[in-house]
């Protein structure tokens, strides 16, 4: 099956995100589990998650990805904002467990006040004190493009941070197509030599997720800017081949796009659905 499906808003609850997805031809979505700058969140409802599950379960709708807000630093050494990124990881896991069958994406920003090795051992900390072994939801490890003292650019220093994890079987990785480019690995003219680094750094079994997304940047800039799919350095062939690759096939795919419109998002998972056909 193949599982692709947009970036949609959370104002209106679960049933709402279920159906916009389903009206655009998707079969998941991804949210932000709060505002992206971070704030208080309502409670879950508990008959909207009902309705929701119940239309999912019509409607072949699966591995909704909860995203958590981008203002969080769990590698920060600092304690005001480690204690905040904390307590908003926490939450957000607990309250996904209300809806099951969702995982969580987790940005791990940057080591501003520490070394670089400092940082990833906080971000580990941060999951093992976040995942526990009850829990439905996989935490999964966002790559970033480098950009600045960003975490987590590079397949090795994911690996330190899994070296650290203690439930390693509830962490997982996404890949960002748009990161990925940005900090310098080649996924337009060797894909599957990336794969294959990855498979030997970190193990494809704990690749979980991919954003399908362009980029505005050169490969290797370490910057991680969105271009409508098709129009940017990256190209709308190389993304259908990310999605055609035997071993990322099977993976749930979302799509992240620069303020794009649920016609622009309805029009893109058409060409990607004949693209995988083809």
């Amino acid at each position: 099956m193949f599982i692709i499906g947009p970036h949609l808003s959370k104002r209106e609850g679960y049933l709402s995100m279920g159906m916009q997805a389903e009206g655009l031809g998707a079969n998941t979505f991804q949210y932000f589990s709060r505002s992206p700058r971070g704030s208080e969140v309502k409670p879950v409802d508990a008959a909207d998650a009902q309705a929701y599950q119940e239309y999912a379960a019509e409607h072949g709708i699966v591995s909704p990805l909860a995203y958590a807000p981008y203002d969080i630093e769990p590698a920060s050494g600092k304690t005001e904002q480690r204690d905040f990124a904390l307590a908003v990881m926490a939450e957000d896991m607990a309250r996904l467990d209300e809806v099951p069958g969702q995982n969580y994406l987790v940005r791990p920003g940057s080591a501003l006040d520490e070394d670089k090795e400092q940082g990833l051992a906080n971000f580990a900390a941060a999951i093992n004190a976040t995942v526990h072994p009850s829990q439905d939801a996989k935490l999964l490890i966002c790559m970033l493009a480098g950009e600045g003292h960003q975490l987590c650019s590079t397949f090795e220093e994911v690996k330190q941070v899994f070296d650290q994890v203690e439930l390693k079987d509830h962490v997982g990785v996404l890949i960002d197509a748009s990161a990925l480019w940005g900090a310098g690995y080649d996924i337009v003219g060797d894909l599957d030599g990336v794969l294959d680094e990855f498979d030997s750094v970190i193990g494809l079994d704990k690749l979980l997720a991919v954003h399908l997304n362009d980029s505005k940047e050169a490969r290797g800039s370490h910057v991680d800017r969105h271009a409508r799919i098709g129009e940017g350095t990256i190209g709308f062939d190389a993304l259908v081949t990310m999605t055609n690759n035997e071993r990322l096939a099977s993976l749930p795919f979302y799509l992240e796009e620069p303020h794009s419109t649920l016609a622009e998002y309805r029009e893109d998972i058409e060409r990607f659905r004949q693209a995988r056909k083809a």
